[in-house]
């Protein structure tokens, strides 16, 4: 079989990374006893494009996707399976995958404490400005004023949680420590536990200090933090996400910054990825943005290294997925995170 692979590219010397050109999560040796091709790419565009017609299976990480649209799946015959190497399979069209029969499987699992901690520690960093701390330190400034006038504790605030699946939970079990009020909203868990209460959606985007979305891309997240839930979010609260770029409309989060209305934004995930050199983004005021990296922890990836195998080894032999991994098979989107409304 062909595997076309699309990973970020290897850097001279950062050996620790597995999740690379030039490491591919050990997939050369391990597909190459088995008989099989891997071509890996550095391009999800053109070079992508050239492999359509005569590849079987499709990998790519969602911090640096493979965008398989209704276009390319039409133009891939022989494609049977797209692998996530990685959480989040919205970089592929599902519906057309079902209707192509084309199977959609993720790494489910293998990222959520490093997300999870990321989330805490955004939450920190824009409550104690953190960033204008910094900022003051590289720049030789030392002006106490300006950076304690925007510095909270997060003691006593009220943490609202969008999307209470694994990582969601490990947020508000991490953030309890802190003697916080922590509040989610999730179309399928609309349960309370030992950390957090269910509230609804308008509830939980009127009543929050900060919220942190945990929740997949899908047509009813697709920019549902538009500028209508922006402006209904507390004067001066905060945002953070670390799900996806698209579920937060990119010139209305710059607009609610601006006007100061959104104190603080913080996160890692953009759309598209990689974002492009003047993506508004990079330079709206009291933004903490990174690159997408909150999942590519070491330890993710060795865990993203085990599960694709995984993955890989079930589908050569004909056995069954795990049933946490699947997100469509046999023509129809079986993923309860993808279904929900």
């Amino acid at each position: 079989m062909k595997i076309v692979a699309l990973f970020p590219e290897y850097v001279e010397g950062e050996e620790n990374q597995i999740l690379n050109t030039k490491k591919a999560i050990g997939l050369k040796p391990f597909l190459e006893e088995k008989g099989h091709e891997l071509v890996i790419l550095t391009d999800g565009e053109a070079d992508l494009d050239k492999h359509l017609a005569d590849m079987d299976i499709v990998i790519s990480a969602p911090f640096y996707p493979a965008y398989m649209t209704k276009e390319r799946l039409e133009k891939a015959p022989n494609l049977k399976l797209a692998i996530t190497a990685g959480v989040g399979s919205d970089h592929v069209d599902l519906k057309a995958a079902s209707e192509n029969n084309v199977g959609v499987v993720e790494v489910t699992g293998s990222n959520t404490v490093s997300v999870a901690e990321h989330a805490v520690m955004d939450l920190l960093i824009l409550l104690r400005n953190y960033e204008e701390g910094h900022r003051q330190s590289v720049e030789g400034e030392w002006n106490l004023s300006r950076v304690g006038n925007d510095a909270h504790e997060l003691q006593n605030k009220t943490i609202g949680i969008f999307g209470f699946g694994r990582i969601g939970q490990l947020v508000a079990e991490r953030l309890a420590p802190f003697n916080v009020t922590i509040q989610h909203y999730d179309p399928i868990n609309q349960k309370d536990n030992e950390h957090s209460k269910f509230v609804d959606f308008e509830t939980l985007v009127s009543t929050s200090d900060a919220i942190t979305i945990h929740a997949p891309l899908t047509p009813d997240t697709d920019t549902l933090f538009n500028n209508d839930v922006l402006s209904k979010m507390k004067e001066g609260s905060y945002l953070v996400n670390t799900a996806r770029g698209k579920i937060v409309d990119t010139e209305a989060l710059v607009k609610q910054l601006e006007s100061k209305h959104i104190q603080g934004y913080a996160g890692d995930v953009w759309y598209p990825q990689p974002a492009p050199a003047d993506h508004p983004w990079r330079n709206m005021p009291r933004n903490a943005m990174t690159v997408h990296y909150s999942g590519m922890t070491l330890e993710a990836q060795q865990r993203i290294e085990e599960g694709t195998k995984d993955i890989l080894n079930r589908f050569f032999n004909n056995e069954p997925f795990q049933d946490k991994d699947v997100i469509v098979d046999g023509g129809q989107i079986t993923s309860a995170s993808y279904n929900a409304k």
